[in-house]
């Protein structure tokens, strides 16, 4: 399998941590479509919050994307390289943060038979230098997505926005790294970040040169 590989965090401003390596792997409770070491990122606003409101519907319903402070926020190419993969087209599911995620959740696995697009949603996949291995940016927005295959994208180029298309219960960006463009055939690659600063749950923050962001923490590049 490929070594680890580093990267910048794809985006500006400040992202929760979700499902990171660093709490347990396989990150996501599973090895397949590569995702051994994938990790997720919610925008957050003042604090932690991830949306600009509490209410009867984050209980109970559904609730409009728009509420998410990372919706629509820009993804941005972690590295220069050639686009692989490119996506759009899917839907963005409506937010689901209380009790109506479960129902959502028990589909999984009918989202699992239509193919890897299908929880993906909208990606871009771009080539690490010498093709030994392969990011993929994960849950864009619907018509977001900038970059087409073969085209070359330079490091901090947009390639979409963030969005909550695929398996996904909210806004977010999911990153993983493969060894291999077939994700149904590839495995996951370690991946850490550079220059960041990590504000823990508790604890004071700290800037980062290198590392692996620990899970509910809040990062944002420095730079």
């Amino acid at each position: 399998m490929t070594s680890g590989v580093v990267l910048p965090l794809p985006f500006t401003g400040r992202w929760l941590v979700q499902n990171s390596p660093a709490r347990r792997v396989p990150s996501h409770g599973t090895d397949l479509l590569g995702s051994t070491y994938a990790i997720d990122f919610v925008g957050v606003g003042p604090g932690r919050a991830t949306a600009d409101r509490v209410d009867w519907r984050t209980v109970l319903a559904t609730e409009p994307n728009e509420r998410f402070f990372g919706f629509g926020r820009p993804v941005l190419a972690p590295v220069g390289g050639e686009v692989v993969a490119s996506h759009d087209g899917e839907a963005d599911h409506a937010a689901r943060r209380g009790v109506s995620a479960f129902p959502y959740l028990w589909t999984q696995a009918a989202r699992a038979r239509q193919g890897p697009a299908a929880l993906a949603g909208n990606h871009v996949g771009i080539a690490l230098p010498g093709g030994r291995a392969f990011v993929f940016l994960v849950h864009l927005r619907q018509g977001s997505v900038r970059v087409q295959v073969g085209e070359r994208v330079r490091l901090d180029d947009v390639v979409g926005l963030c969005g909550s298309s695929g398996n996904s219960t909210q806004p977010h960006v999911h990153l993983q790294v493969n060894d291999g463009l077939d994700v149904t055939r590839s495995q996951g690659v370690p991946v850490t970040f550079r220059d960041f600063r990590e504000e823990p749950r508790r604890g004071p923050g700290l800037d980062r040169r290198q590392g692996l962001p620990a899970d509910g923490s809040a990062v944002e590049r420095l730079g």
